[in-house]
């Protein structure tokens, strides 16, 4: 069976929450989302998975105990498992991360802006 195309940019349309990821694709044991995100984060690890992010569009800062990365649209930055970091967004970021299924947003984290990723 084939699967529908996506389009990113309707799909990003389709919500305004932030921090709320939305799950588009699965590519064998992993989730495709898209999320918006701004303001800062929580502090987080996530122990046993990388982290891919990959910028739509904004600027989006990841900081990390030595330094930080910043990333504009079209840019992609892995973080390593067991890495702690912390997004900030300044102003409004569009995004899609790579995570195996079942990932926390989180991760060891946890607290309120924890969140299952929902289909858009």
């Amino acid at each position: 069976m084939t699967t529908p195309k996506v389009n990113i940019a309707e799909k990003l349309a389709g919500f305004t929450e932030h921090w709320a990821p939305r799950r588009i694709a699965r590519v064998n044991d992993y989730e495709v989302k898209v999320a918006k995100l701004r303001g800062e984060f929580v502090w987080h690890a996530h122990e046993d998975t990388d982290e891919l992010f990959l910028v739509v569009s904004g600027t989006l800062t990841i900081r990390l105990r030595d330094g930080e990365v910043v990333l504009g649209p079209g840019e992609i930055h892995v973080v390593p498992r067991g890495v702690e970091h912390c997004p900030v967004a300044d102003e409004e970021v569009e995004l899609l991360l790579f995570e195996p299924s079942g990932t926390t947003n989180t991760g060891t984290a946890g607290g309120t802006r924890t969140c299952e990723p929902v289909d858009a």
